[in-house]
């Protein structure tokens, strides 16, 4: 029966079942839903196609973040209750369903289709995807919440390094680039990634477990994090964690850092194209920027398991102060060096991205420690409106000052200066929220009471 084989009942771990088999069921996960930051990819062909501007090819990516933060905060408490297979079959749906819908846009010629689809239907799979396998992870690993989320949430990061080569194929060999490329090979490459990705993902929930109640790694106790002071053995509830001012922090620090990575990530293809064009060969320059947009995505992931592994030992909050004040001087040595050192540009451009993407690999950890493991993931759910809030602001700012600067007659990286030195201020910001979190006062924790567990059972660790 359908319903039965989607409860958590069914995927209760059995005695001897090995823990280190979910982190490979949230990367089938994360790997396809990564995608999404290989979209710069598409940009070109699509605004070369439908003769639409660089803020319109970015809607659908837009809105697809906007609504995996709705969607992560809509159904974060279903998740936790119904259990991460439910949560990846609805995903898979969802972010298939948009691949096939914007492919029918194509063919139509309807761009609409391709916002409708990539962005509002794929994006609510990309949100319930994103948060599906994050509680069952802190369930798993409580001794090492940074390194598991890290190896999870590495392949949203990573997602790209596939998808960003497999795009640009793909659209080669329908016909999609250059100067007029065709629509209709558009539309065969989202088919043809739509199917790819409904099986890839089906790994992922077939393969998920939760752990009995009361589990618990051999050798480890709750206890043990009573030696950091950031780290609470309490429990706070969803609508509780919402009143603290520790939520609100948090939030506005996730918000300031995706801002900062997200604005380059999405128009990473067109920037590298503005700091070191080529008009001799438009081929090898396309082949570049494809490029530059997989080693973007390959610090984004390195970023997520290595500083995210390392918060383990040096505190989430000094992991985050580095994220943020790091972050920002890398922004304007970019703004100060411009494209005088192409090494130096690329060096920057990844140290930013890994921070990028171990702002959201070492956050569920930082809730983790605030608020304790009894709603973390409809609390996680909530935070991503962060991302929503950024997936609108970091485009809108590149894009729109890029535009700007472009139809004024500025050429290279002079289009993206004034985005940058916005982005810079708002690194600063979130440095001052990170700096104001504090323990969360025991007025906000639940009665020990409703999230005791049983007797530990006997899995492998």
């Amino acid at each position: 029966m359908t319903a039965g084989f989607l409860q958590r009942e069914r995927i209760v771990a059995r005695p001897g079942w090995s823990r280190w088999l979910v982190p490979p069921a949230a990367l089938s996960i994360h790997l396809a839903i990564g995608q999404a930051y290989a979209w710069s990819v598409f940009k070109t062909p699509l605004e070369a196609g439908l003769g639409i501007s660089g803020v319109a090819s970015a809607l659908p990516f837009t809105l697809g973040i906007i609504m995996l933060g709705l969607s992560a905060a809509v159904f974060g408490t279903k998740v936790d209750t119904n259990g991460p297979r439910w949560a990846m079959v609805v995903a898979s749906a969802c972010f298939v369903s948009g691949f096939l819908i914007s492919a029918a846009g194509l063919y139509l010629g309807q761009y609409w289709l391709v916002v409708l689809g990539y962005g509002f239907v794929g994006g609510i799979g990309l949100g319930i995807g994103y948060i599906s396998p994050v509680s069952t992870l802190m369930k798993w690993f409580p001794d090492r919440p940074g390194l598991a989320t890290g190896i999870a949430i590495m392949g949203f990061g990573g997602g790209a390094l596939i998808a960003s080569p497999l795009t640009q194929q793909l659209l080669t060999a329908f016909g999609a680039t250059g100067a007029t490329p065709d629509v209709h090979g558009i539309a065969q490459t989202f088919l043809v990634m739509g199917v790819l990705y409904a099986a890839f993902m089906s790994f992922g929930w077939l393969l998920i477990r939760v752990p009995p109640d009361g589990w618990r790694p051999a050798g480890w106790h709750p206890d043990q994090a009573k030696a950091h002071r950031m780290i609470t053995t309490a429990q706070v509830s969803n609508n509780n964690a919402i009143r603290t001012p520790q939520f609100w922090c948090l939030w506005v620090v996730l918000c300031f850092n995706v801002t900062a990575g997200i604005g380059i990530l999405e128009r990473a293809a067109p920037i590298y194209r503005d700091f070191f064009p080529d008009a001799s060969s438009p081929a090898a320059l396309a082949a570049a920027a494809a490029g530059f947009v997989a080693m973007l995505s390959l610090a984004n992931s390195l970023g997520r398991i290595g500083w995210s592994s390392t918060s383990d030992w040096a505190g989430r909050k000094n992991m985050y102060r580095m994220y943020l004040g790091v972050g920002a001087l890398l922004y304007l040595t970019i703004t100060l060096t411009t494209n005088s050192n192409k090494v130096l540009f690329l060096v920057c451009c990844m140290l930013i991205l890994s921070f990028y993407g171990a702002g959201f690999a070492t956050v569920p950890a930082y809730l983790r420690d605030l608020f304790g493991t009894y709603q973390v993931g409809a609390i996680h759910g909530r935070l991503l409106t962060a991302w929503s809030t950024a997936g609108v602001l970091g485009p809108l700012i590149i894009n729109a000052v890029a535009d700007a600067r472009i139809a004024a007659g500025v050429e290279g990286p002079a289009r993206y200066t004034p985005a940058f030195l916005i982005v810079i201020v708002l690194l600063v910001i979130g440095f001052v929220s990170n700096e104001l979190i504090r323990p969360v006062h025991p007025r906000f924790h639940e009665p020990e009471g409703p999230t005791a567990r049983t007797a530990p059972a006997e899995v492998r660790a």
